[in-house]
Parts: structure tokens; C-alpha cells; sequence
């Protein structure tokens, strides 16, 4: 035997209230007293209300939903995890929700998670694009006037707003510590070479060598995914050079916590054999063992500032293209060897 659905009705006449009060206590209202919506509250949580937002009609008068679509490249890594709740943050407190896909580097998936989000009637968009992804992607979106914010990967000629990191300076001050420390062999390990952040980080790279006044040797740029399972391959390559390096500047933290093991592997100590920079700070940087010096470039940050931007956009009913570029900075920790004998002990690695 099924219990019918408790109604707007079956509120009001519990609460002693009309049904339009429940409606405006359902709507978050302004115009109801805290007294009331309190009532209310107690009454829909005793009878077990749930809120069917399609019945309540959650399309505004524009035909647009209070949803916004966020598309990552990679959830596997735990930058996005921490991008998407910097936007979980913004968005849920300005009323919306937020719809997360990835796409695992798909363009066909990142198409068809775009398209099906457009059927939803999404506000707007936010998105780390995947590889081979062409600006003429977007061109239907701006079209149609929905807001799309890209992040963390540049996207030239696509007429849509960006956000992203300073990867030329970051890059660069990573190479000069690690310098600083007596580094002479530094590598630039992980990532695909056919992004945009592939390329800035390693322009920083390269700036960062050449400004020191050594040579630019590509035997020590080793591309990988950039995934964990990316470093401990790259490292691997990076150890079988005749003339092995002493450090490695990684592409994100994920290829620097697989050089860590890779080089464990090999019985080599990161931050006391082998010296050790990551790029982006998440979370697990701080916890690892040991500890990883890495590039912050705030994730959480750059997920609320790209939905704010997104906001500003949807609430001014104009997609508007506005260019971001965030400061990051270096977080020295222990796995560069900071504070130890780590150029005199890194000779091992090229024993």
C-alpha cells in the first residue's frame, strides 16, 4: 500500500498558512517572516516534503533553467574536484545548481555532455576544454547567447570569457629555485604538448634555463598523460638518460606524486636523491611524503572566480568576453630538497 504525495496543500493546511505563503517560503521569498518560514520548514520536514522542482516550474520566463553546466577534462585529478566545489560554492548561494561532467579528453564525450546540457536549458557554461578542442565548438553556445566561462586551458578565438593561471611565471620561479638549490639537470616532465598550458609552462621552463645563461636541452622535455601513472613513466625515461637529470619541474602535482613513486621504485629518495616540483597545490601536496613543493595556483579559487564571472554575465543577460589571468606562487616544501644537501645527494641519480 503507497502513501500518496504530500502537497503544497497538505502544507499549508498543517503550517495554518495559505498555499501561496508555502509557495514563497519554497522560492527562498524574502516577503515571508522568519516566524513563519520557520513554521513552515517544521511542517514540511515532519510530513516529508520533497520540493519537485519540474512541477514547480524552474525555468524562468527566459526559458532558461536555474542550472549551470560545469565540463571538465579530468575529474580523476583532484584539481577539478577542488575547481568544481569553488564553483559549488558560488553558484548553489546565488540559487542555481550545478550539473558536473567529464570527459576523460573526449571530444565526441565533451560535444555530447554540452549538447545534452543545452537540452536542459542551461544558464551557462563552465569548462576545462578537452584536447583538440576548436573554438568553433562554442560558437553555437555564444550564439544562442549562453554564457560560457572557460578554464584552466585557453581557448583563442572562441569569443568566450577565460580564466587561467600565470603558467610562464610560475613555471619560471619553479625552475629558479631548484637552481638556487645547485641544480644544473632540471627536466620538465608530464603533460601532452598539444595544449595551451603545456605550452605557457613550458615557455616558463625554457625562460627559466636560459635565463640562468645554460643551454635549452630537449632530451629533457619527456611529455606523458598528465596523470600519476604519466609520472612514473616519465621519470622512468627521465632516469634512463645517459646524462641523467637531478631535478624535474613536473606539469601538475599529479605527474609530480608519480615521479615520487617512479623514483622510489628506483630506491631514490624524492627531495633527498632527486628533487621534486609539482604544479597546481591541491590538497594532497601538503599531506604527501614527503611533502611537495609545488606551484599554487589556487583551485578553489579559480572555480569561484569563474563562476562569478559566469554570474555576472547570466545576471546582465549579455555573454560579454572578459580575459582573467590569476597570480600563483611557489609553495617550497620538502620534496625539492629545500634545506638539505640535495644537489650533492642528486648526483646518485646519475650514478
Amino acid at each position: 500500500m503507497t502513501k500518496n504525495r504530500v502537497t503544497v496543500i497538505d502544507i499549508a493546511k498543517a503550517a495554518g498558512v495559505s498555499k501561496s505563503t508555502v509557495s514563497l517560503v519554497l522560492q527562498g521569498s524574502s516577503l515571508v517572516n522568519e516566524g513563519t518560514r520557520a513554521k513552515v520548514n517544521a511542517v514540511m520536514r515532519e510530513l516529508g516534503y520533497v520540493y519537485n522542482r519540474g512541477a514547480a516550474n524552474l525555468r524562468q520566463a527566459s526559458g532558461k533553467s536555474r542550472i549551470i553546466g560545469v565540463v571538465v577534462n579530468d575529474l580523476t585529478n583532484s584539481f577539478f574536484a577542488e575547481l568544481a566545489v569553488g564553483v559549488d560554492m558560488v553558484v548553489q548561494s546565488a540559487g542555481f545548481v550545478q550539473f558536473l561532467s567529464n570527459t576523460g579528453e573526449s571530444i565526441d564525450r565533451q560535444r555530447e555532455v554540452v549538447a545534452s546540457m543545452r537540452e536542459h536549458g542551461i544558464s551557462g557554461l563552465i569548462v576545462s576544454p578537452a584536447r583538440a578542442t576548436d573554438a568553433a565548438d562554442f560558437k553555437p553556445l555564444v550564439a544562442a547567447g549562453i554564457p560560457v566561462v572557460v578554464v584552466v586551458r585557453n581557448l583563442p578565438g572562441a569569443k568566450v570569457s577565460s580564466i587561467v593561471s600565470d603558467n610562464r611565471a610560475g613555471m619560471m620561479s619553479a625552475v629558479q629555485h631548484l637552481m638556487g638549490l645547485g641544480h644544473k639537470r632540471i627536466a620538465f616532465l608530464g603533460g601532452f604538448p598539444d595544449t595551451a598550458v603545456f605550452d605557457d609552462r613550458l615557455a616558463g621552463y625554457r625562460s627559466g634555463i636560459e635565463a640562468a645563461g645554460l643551454s635549452y636541452d630537449e632530451a629533457l622535455v619527456i611529455s606523458s598523460a598528465p596523470s600519476r601513472a604519466g609520472g612514473v613513466d616519465a621519470i622512468g625515461r627521465a632516469t634512463a638518460l645517459g646524462d641523467r637529470p637531478t631535478a624535474a619541474v613536473c606539469f601538475n602535482d599529479a605527474v609530480a606524486f608519480g615521479v615520487c613513486d617512479g623514483l622510489r621504485a628506483r630506491r631514490l629518495e624524492p627531495g633527498a636523491d632527486f628533487a621534486v616540483v609539482g604544479f597546481d597545490d591541491v590538497i594532497e601536496a601538503q599531506a604527501a611524503v614527503p611533502a611537495l613543493t609545488t606551484v599554487s595556483v589556487d583551485p578553489q579559487g579559480i572555480g569561484r572566480r569563474g563562476a562569478q564571472m559566469l554570474l555576472k554575465q547570466i545576471n546582465a543577460g549579455k555573454a560579454e568576453a572578459e580575459m582573467v589571468t590569476t597570480a600563483v606562487r611557489l609553495v617550497v616544501r620538502e620534496s625539492c630538497g629545500a634545506g638539505t644537501a640535495a644537489p650533492a645527494r642528486a648526483g646518485r641519480a646519475g650514478n
